[in-house]
């Protein structure tokens, strides 16, 4: 069984600014920086011939490259936020891309999430904090509203390997697929 997801890496640029927007954000458990990637599809463990199946499928995915950045920072959890997040600038072409990939796993008997695709970066993962550290990073949130990254243009989607260790998860890669 292979535990795998569909992602899009980071150029150098994005990656620096999002690890100088982490470190100014009080999070209780920061996300580590060398795992940035922005998930388009997780599909969660998987026998290598069903992996296989989906491999051969996402080669046939067509979308042109597309420009992208990320432009915005934002809890998950409600009241009692869990995760701290950067999502990304609206791009039409970035959910067509995600919407293939999603199709393309599942004709390949992967069952995929089932939750509205959010585009985002992780930046920190977290129990839900004390009220008063709830109010402090909601303040360092809404601060950081105007956070924006330099423009990139997406060219490629790595299909990554995640391998779970006592320091987190590690990721390796499998395949990339050009557009």
């Amino acid at each position: 069984m292979i535990r795998a997801f569909l992602a899009l890496p980071l150029p150098d640029p994005v990656l620096s600014a999002l690890r100088v927007q982490q470190f100014l954000l009080p999070l209780p458990k920061k996300t580590d920086p060398e795992t940035f990637h922005l998930t388009l599809v997780f599909l969660g463990e998987q026998p290598e011939p069903v992996l296989q199946a989906a491999h051969d499928l996402f080669t046939e995915i067509r979308v042109q490259p597309f420009p992208l950045s990320l432009k915005s920072l934002g809890l998950f959890g409600g009241p009692k936020p869990r995760a701290a997040w950067a999502g990304t600038a609206p791009s039409e072409t970035l959910n067509r891309l995600q919407a293939k990939l999603e199709h393309a796993a599942r004709s390949a008997g992967i069952a995929t999430e089932s939750r509205r695709f959010t585009p985002h970066v992780t930046l920190g993962r977290f129990p839900p904090p004390p009220p008063e550290e709830t109010f402090r990073l909601e303040r360092a949130i809404a601060a950081g509203s105007t956070f924006t990254t330099p423009e990139w243009v997406v060219d490629h989607f790595i299909l990554y390997q995640s391998h779970q260790t006592k320091q987190g998860s590690r990721y390796s890669e499998l395949a990339r697929y050009d557009l």
